[in-house]
């Protein structure tokens, strides 16, 4: 089946006029692709998107279920056909929106998977023992692990930093985050020598061969490093530690927020350095903190 048109336009809105995430983008086009294919086999014959109704979400939705999909990505597919049809009143006058009467999956939140301070200290002290005895990857892959925990940015951040993104004289690293939007997160002294050693390594790197003299980092060749290699290099690193198979990258910005809610910081502020549009999704992070002061409170409160 050929997608409809109107499929390649909302993907280009998306992209070109609201700065969706390369990901967000490919999510929806997919969710969108997918809802046109079950109208097929659910309308068996023609329609359109105006004479879409209400059962055809549910009975996408329920589809879905019975794929075995999460609840995460039934509310994502939810979202998607909100959105299209809200871009088909603007572009194609279409007035209904069958998905908007269609309720939400009620999504249960789960606390983010942190490391603890006892943990972070493990693992730099490893991360800079490699470092002080290897070469490039070793300086390379320490520098990475201070400026995710260091700036608490995400993967597809860290991965497309430009070596003009870090002011190493301020002390500061320019990110860019979903929808394309920019802010400045300041990195603590320990990122900034990590990355001062690594430059060192980088530069004979990129001396000896030709490279990607714009990334800021980059693989054992001289070319950026991808996504999939920041997050090699990074379980390598967790390998040190005792539960190091069951942690992932994000970790490392659960474990920025988390300590620095811990330490007092002001919650406003805590969104400010993550890129958060909506304070709600900072707000987990508080939950993390309140689950460890009980741990404490019942460990030590004589009546507790």
């Amino acid at each position: 089946m050929t997608p409809p048109p109107e499929i390649a336009e909302f993907v280009a809105f998306l992209s070109k006029e609201r700065n969706d995430s390369p990901h967000t983008v490919s999510a929806y086009r997919r969710d969108v692709a997918g809802f046109a294919a079950f109208c097929e086999r659910f309308y068996a014959g023609p329609w359109t998107w105006a004479g879409v109704d209400r059962l055809a979400i549910r009975g996408f939705l329920g589809a879905l279920h019975q794929q075995g999909l999460g609840k995460r990505s039934i509310a994502r597919a939810l979202s998607a056909l909100r959105t299209f049809y809200r871009f088909l009143n603007l572009t194609h006058g279409i007035e209904v929106n069958p998905a908007k009467a269609a309720r939400t999956p009620k999504l249960g939140r789960t606390l983010p998977t942190h490391l603890d301070r006892a943990e972070v200290a493990l693992l730099f002290e490893a991360a800079e023992r490699r470092a002080a005895a290897g070469g490039f990857k070793q300086a390379r892959d320490l520098a990475m692990l201070e400026v995710f925990y260091s700036a608490g940015v995400r993967l597809s951040e860290l991965a497309g930093l430009n070596e003009p993104d870090v002011d190493l004289v301020s002390d500061q690293v320019k990110v860019r985050g979903k929808g394309r939007k920019e802010r400045i997160v300041p990195i603590g002294g320990p990122a900034g020598s990590a990355l001062r050693r690594y430059y060192r390594h980088r530069d004979a790197l990129l001396a000896a061969k030709s490279g990607d003299r714009r990334a800021m980092f980059l693989n054992q060749r001289g070319r950026r490093l991808t996504p999939r290699g920041v997050q090699l290099a990074m379980k390598e690193l967790f390998g040190e530690l005792a539960r190091g198979r069951d942690l992932h990258v994000h970790a490392l910005r659960h474990s920025f927020a988390t300590h620095l809610l811990d330490a007092g910081a002001d919650l406003r502020a805590v969104q400010e350095l993550l890129g958060h549009a909506s304070l709600s999704t900072t707000q987990v992070y508080t939950h993390t903190s309140v689950e460890r002061l009980k741990k404490v409170y019942h460990r030590a409160h004589p009546r507790a």
